[in-house]
């Protein structure tokens, strides 16, 4: 008896505790995506083609760890940490597959203004030339990377935080033209800061509203202080990396090994100095010895985080909103999801814990490992051309404009407005401005918005059925867009529309069921959803159609454009035919400007019933041609 209960003990002891301990480790397998990943990783498959890939982006990293540093106004071997930590801490917590983390421009421009707000080159002359025990570096460099790594700890704390209060849903904000002209308003930024090391000027520390226009307003007054040889060595650089970069572009299927111009070019600009003596003879900057080995950790200085505070809101946001732009591009170009939160989680993770290794902010970069790098000495202007070809995906964003002017006004000048915000005060100041004012824009909209009501389904389909023959309506999926489509909405649109497609596919009923049409009707309120990872699939022997009825789609934003392209192009990829019915001149002409749509057939029709006509005749079309064959 005792043997009895205690083994029914056990039971329910386990039955208590099972759920209890899989809900722990699909919880520890959503936050830590490597233990979803890893121990489904194909070894013969992919070790080979990933190692050579890793060796590549490495060799890349190390001239950007050691540009961006320097673009920090920190010593460039911390550069190279700051490519290293963060790749390990994203890999483990972060969830985009093509997406590696390290130094990156924006970033080390931000916390460049903390350091040299706090740690001014005037204090170098008045601080003790004593080495410190850390990599024999100054008291001085140890003072500015201690600056640097408190903005990266508390930029990341920041995002750790938005983390925990589930921000990252509220990314539906950041639309695509606010975070282009960020973005290139940034690099605008990262470009003006490097024309002191291109033109071999020495222009003191200008900060604080318009010192872009300040900056150069002194280029123009010291013109007479350029020197020659910087800038035909940093000339000659840039048209180096460019030619090359555009070759190894133009030829990479032919080759499997791109050439690492950046790496070259350092090697040879050090071989130059180094024997002609450049720093002596014609007085160039050189960035001088790279200390070897990984320092031990040290907690940042936390007695400077409240005069860092600006600058560490600025690293989260922008290097956040940066960095999720990328891993959404490469999700939805290799087909898989991204969860806005956890990418929150592990950009935050990785500036926290490498602050305690001297390591800069971070966030999605180019390079997915690095490696130390030992030298004696490298030109400062070669390391600033990288920085310049580096920008250059940025800074081409200004043909956008073309595109937002065709597509939608209104978005081509909230990127106009977004850039020169950006450019007169900051990255954050300029992100910050595009978002209210493109919820300001949809807000003053939708008062005129004339949203119509539901479509009398019943009377549609007696009048289709009247012109053509009712077969046809088995094979159709009629939905009806009743609200203005916009970056507001624009995810909840896309779920549920292929919600309706996947639930029509299951069930594989006809839809000459009114109840069934009257499901079909899609009414789309202003809120988020996440976006489904399931494209539609093709229905069983019989070719799939589509007909949008875009009669209440009032007004449409470049976002709302984007998302039916999208869905046309995935339908497409499907086997779904897609038609859109009632469409605006606006719409037709913005769709077509936006994306590749098919030319052969007609995708735009004046009514619903033109559009099922069509698919009628081209399914007629279809049988007669396979009649013909047998």
């Amino acid at each position: 008896m005792t043997g009895a209960k205690r083994k029914k003990k056990n039971v329910l002891w386990s039955k208590m505790h099972t759920p209890h301990w899989e809900d722990f480790k699909q919880w520890c397998r959503k936050r830590l995506p490597i233990l979803e990943w890893a121990p489904h990783y194909n070894l013969k498959e992919n070790l080979l083609p990933d190692t050579v890939s890793g060796i590549m982006l490495a060799v890349q990293q190390v001239t950007q760890g050691l540009a961006f540093a320097i673009l920090s106004s920190v010593h460039p071997v911390f550069g190279l940490y700051g490519s290293l930590f963060p790749a390990i801490i994203y890999a483990m917590f972060g969830m985009g597959h093509h997406v590696a983390t390290g130094t990156f421009a924006l970033t080390s421009l931000i916390s460049a203004n903390a350091v040299e707000r706090l740690v001014p080159l005037s204090v170098q002359n008045l601080t003790t030339q004593s080495n410190t025990s850390v990599l024999g570096l100054s008291d001085f460099e140890m003072q500015r990377i201690g600056v640097a790594a408190a903005v990266s700890f508390l930029g990341g704390v920041i995002q750790v935080a938005m983390f925990v209060l589930q921000l990252g849903s509220a990314t539906f904000l950041l639309t695509e033209p606010v975070i282009s002209a960020m973005t290139t308003g940034a690099a605008t930024h990262v470009v003006t800061s490097q024309v002191k090391y291109l033109l071999g000027m020495k222009i003191p520390y200008i900060s604080g509203p318009l010192t872009f226009f300040y900056i150069y307003v002194y280029v123009f007054e010291n013109i007479r202080s350029v020197r020659l040889e910087a800038l035909l060595l940093s000339l000659l650089s840039i048209m180096v990396l460019v030619l090359v970069k555009e070759l190894n572009e133009q030829f990479k299927r032919k080759i499997k090994v791109v050439l690492p111009v950046d790496l070259v070019l350092i090697i040879a600009s050090s071989f130059a100095c180094y024997c002609t003596s450049m720093e002596k003879t014609y007085g160039l900057e050189v960035v001088g010895h790279i200390p070897k080995g990984i320092p031990p950790p040290r907690a940042p200085p936390m007695h400077v985080l409240s005069a860092v505070i600006t600058e560490a809101f600025g690293v989260a946001l922008v290097g956040y909103v940066a960095s999720l732009a990328l891993a959404q591009g490469s999700a939805k170009k290799f087909k898989y999801s991204v969860d806005d939160n956890q990418e929150l989680l592990a950009h935050g993770l990785s500036n926290v814990i490498p602050s305690f290794f001297f390591c800069i902010p971070s966030a999605a970069a180019m390079g997915r490992t690095a490696v130390l790098y030992s030298t004696r000495a490298k030109t400062q202007c070669v390391l600033a051309s990288i920085i310049v070809v580096g920008l250059k995906g940025m800074l081409i964003q200004f043909r956008d404009l073309k595109k937002y002017w065709n597509v939608d006004k209104i978005d081509w000048g909230i990127w106009v407005s977004t850039y020169v915000f950006t450019i007169c005060f900051a990255a954050n100041v300029g992100l910050l401005f595009g978002v209210v004012c493109t919820i300001a824009i949809v807000i003053a909209r939708f008062p005129r918005a004339k949203t119509l009501s539901i479509k009398n389904i019943k009377e549609m389909e007696f009048k289709v059925k009247t012109e053509v023959d009712g077969e046809t309506l088995k094979q159709v999926k009629i939905v009806s867009i009743n609200n203005p489509l916009v970056f507001l909405n624009v995810k909840k649109f896309h779920t549920d529309l292929i919600n309706i497609i996947q639930k029509e596919n299951a069930s594989n009923l006809l839809l000459d069921d009114i109840s069934k049409c009257e499901q079909n009707t899609l009414l789309s309120p202003l809120s988020n959803g996440n976006c489904s990872e399931e494209a539609s699939q093709p229905c069983q022997n019989e070719k799939c159609s589509l007909i949008l009825d875009c009669s209440g789609l009032t007004f449409f934003d470049y976002s709302g454009v984007s998302m039916l392209v999208e869905v046309y192009m995935d339908c497409k990829n499907q086997s779904v035919d897609v038609s859109l019915a009632h469409c605006t001149a606006s719409l037709i002409k913005a769709m077509k400007y936006h994306g590749n749509l098919d030319s052969e057939k007609p995708i735009f029709f004046e009514s619903v019933s033109a559009a099922i006509s069509n698919i009628h005749s081209n399914k007629n079309l279809s049988k007669l041609s396979d009649h013909s064959e047998v």
